[in-house]
């Protein structure tokens, strides 16, 4: 019985580690390609982070929800832009996206609802730091 149990947790601890294969979509974006006339932004989330879902919007029309583990990428106009926490996450980021520039931020929760309380932050990474982020990571529909 006990080696049952013993075999039956390795499973599961195996299925836990399996992530599914990577899109096309994902494949292209850990490219990391600049865009003449665009800056491209990268939002992601450490694998190791809070299991709480995160908001954020980008320049008041775009929500996304992060994830831990997660990923986001979107392609700008040139000029300022800024991304915002929604709900309990008051924070803000504002910069001025130049053409063919790539941007790597990361966003990540503190706490838990069971808690009774969550927070975030998110910062500005280093373009080494965010492509490691990155590609650690999975593209969030």
């Amino acid at each position: 019985m006990k080696r049952a149990m013993g075999s039956m947790l390795f499973l599961l601890s195996l299925a836990a580690c399996v992530q599914m294969p990577p899109s096309p979509e994902d494949i292209e974006a850990k490219r990391f390609q600049p865009i003449p006339d665009k800056a491209v932004v990268y939002v992601a989330r450490q694998r190791m982070d809070s299991d709480e879902a995160g908001t954020l919007m980008l320049d008041d029309r775009i929500t996304i929800t992060t994830l831990r583990g997660t990923y986001h990428r979107w392609e700008v106009d040139p000029g300022p832009h800024k991304i915002e926490g929604v709900a309990a996450s008051p924070i803000r980021v504002v910069f001025n996206a130049e053409p063919g520039r790539i941007y790597y931020f990361m966003h990540t929760v503190f706490g838990t609802m069971r808690m009774g309380t969550t927070s975030s932050a998110l910062q500005p990474v280093s373009d080494a730091q965010g492509q490691a982020l990155v590609r650690q990571a999975q593209l969030f529909p």
